[in-house]
């Protein structure tokens, strides 16, 4: 499994910003891996050692749901106290290295692949054991009535099957939490296109999106444009973007995938 990350440094003065093909719409974002770059990092209280790429955070009139961040953490740094907001929920995939999750009475080793669920008010703390790299995933938990609040939970990419689309092996989705457990208003998948797998129609939902490709390449298609997208690549889209793909690799395609679910549209802004 190869889970990529933000570049990091600095380009060299001799490239060109008109090749780097990010931009930002009234539909979707496209934040490429060549523009995350160190100077455009963000440090946090209660972190030490630590920088992140914040990559998406609400915006009225946009994406309103979630932020995403791309955390990177030296040997020894981290956090005892992370989530800032009592009632945040996350989710945590590791790109690269080694920590510990503490969560609750239990200390999870973290590697490539691993993932875990965080509820709100869970309480759990970070302490990287090598260089640590993360994708974190934040949304403010929506409570519904007559519905218990979600366990956390840690497992992996690797021990976690393709629940392939009907009627193909091309295209299929590593669901880490049952599309009918109605306790979870998100849900972080990896999707994943074998050589050849599209989505075959134009999707349009009212789900907001935010797409990091962790390997392999693609056509995207991000409401009237095709975009070419690689691993590091960000897409965020709001609502009812049409979206569709078309893997163009040799190998897979995969990217990491956030959207809202299983809650009533709030009828007021």
């Amino acid at each position: 499994m190869t889970y990529a990350f933000p570049p990091g440094g600095l380009p060299d003065q001799t490239e060109d910003a008109a090749g780097n093909r990010a931009v930002f719409t009234t539909a979707y974002a496209f934040i490429p891996a060549a523009v995350q770059r160190d100077i455009v990092t963000s440090y946090f209280p209660g972190w030490t050692d630590t920088r992140a790429w914040i990559l998406a955070r609400p915006l009225s009139g946009f994406a309103e749901t979630f932020a995403q961040y791309a955390m990177e953490v030296a040997p020894g740094g981290g956090s005892d106290a992370p989530e800032p907001d009592p009632g945040a929920e996350g989710v945590i995939l590791v790109a690269d290295g080694t920590g510990l999750l503490h969560l609750g009475d239990t200390t999870h080793e973290l590697r490539p692949g691993s993932y875990a669920y965080l509820p709100p008010s869970s309480g759990w703390s970070l302490r990287a054991t090598s260089l640590l790299r993360f994708h974190w995933i934040r949304r403010r938990y929506l409570p519904a009535r007559g519905v218990a609040l979600p366990e956390p939970f840690v497992t992996s990419d690797p021990e976690t099957p393709v629940r392939w689309m009907p009627n193909t092996d091309l295209w299929g989705t590593t669901r880490f939490v049952d599309p009918e457990d109605l306790r979870h208003d998100m849900h972080v998948n990896i999707v994943t296109f074998q050589p050849g797998g599209l989505i075959p129609f134009a999707e349009t939902h009212v789900m907001e999106h935010g797409l990091y490709v962790l390997e392999g390449t693609a056509r995207y298609l991000l409401n009237t444009d095709w975009v070419e997208v690689g691993p590091g690549d960000f897409m965020w889209l709001r609502a009812f973007c049409p979206q569709a793909c078309v893997a163009t690799g040799e190998g897979r395609f995969r990217y990491l995938l956030y959207k809202d679910v299983n809650r009533h549209p709030a009828l007021t802004l």
